[in-house]
């Protein structure tokens, strides 16, 4: 089983909010309701991407700064 990452795409939110709890602060400064969200497990961040209007690059990158990667 390959290691899950922080830049796919695919990854569930939940789960990235609970392995990087420090991403948290990323969706709430985006005024995002993704935290605490019971679709949070089978949304990724391709879906909050387009569902908020954000580039998932972009979106991506401020994650990965707020993990240190």
């Amino acid at each position: 089983m390959r290691k899950k990452k922080l830049d796919d795409y695919d990854l569930p939110l939940s789960e990235i909010m609970s392995r990087w709890p420090q991403t948290i602060a990323v969706f709430n400064r985006h005024k995002m309701l993704c935290v605490g969200c019971l679709i949070s497990p089978f949304h990724t961040i391709a879906d909050a991407c387009v569902e908020y209007s954000l580039d998932d690059d972009v979106f991506v990158a401020e994650l990965m700064e707020a993990v240190g990667l």
